[in-house]
């Protein structure tokens, strides 16, 4: 290579690094690259509520669980299937079959929370009380940890809606009567 080609080479990267650094000062100077805390950044939406239920809050200031309600009647038994895999690990779905690290999930929609005998439930989730309903069953499993807190449940959540809503569809099913789904 002779030194005409190498200065060639220098010069094309030199130049490259000045085009990147105008593009840069000139991006900055577009952009408003300050940040400041208490300046809004989008649009207020307001979208209309609608008739599926309301929205669960966790607790004062955390995020919105959507409701599964309307979502039941077209859930997918074979993804909640799928989903299931996740819990295989520590529940068994099987009738009369005993309790892994958490307790059997069989016939487990409107069954009152903490009572399946065999299992040491946490504290909490007894204290808790109420019945595993369809709505409670998905808050509970978008976040264990923060709904009902204290419980044993090491389970980081399903965040995603249609996931919560096919596994919950599934889990009806493992019953000898499942529950009607709601209208």
């Amino acid at each position: 290579m002779s030194g005409f080609e190498i200065n060639k080479i220098i010069a094309s990267i030199i130049l490259a690094l000045i085009v990147i650094g105008i593009i840069s000062y000139v991006g900055n100077f577009v952009v408003n690259v300050d940040y400041k805390e208490n300046q809004e950044t989008a649009y207020k939406i307001d979208i209309p509520e609608s008739d599926t239920g309301t929205p669960t809050r966790l607790n004062e200031g955390t995020e919105i669980i959507e409701p599964i309600s309307s979502l039941l009647i077209n859930a997918s038994f074979e993804k909640g299937e799928k989903i299931y895999k996740k819990c295989a690990s520590c529940h068994n779905y099987q009738k009369n079959s005993s309790a892994k690290i958490g307790p059997n999930l069989w016939d487990l929609i409107n069954r009152p929370k903490g009572t399946m005998e065999g299992f040491s439930y946490s504290k909490s989730l007894v204290e808790f009380g109420g019945k595993w309903t369809y709505e409670e069953l998905a808050n509970f499993l978008y976040k264990p940890k923060n709904y009902i807190n204290g419980t044993k449940m090491n389970f980081a959540g399903l965040k995603n809606v249609n996931d919560r809503a096919n596994l919950i569809f599934w889990l009806r099913q493992q019953s000898d009567n499942p529950v009607p789904l709601p209208e």
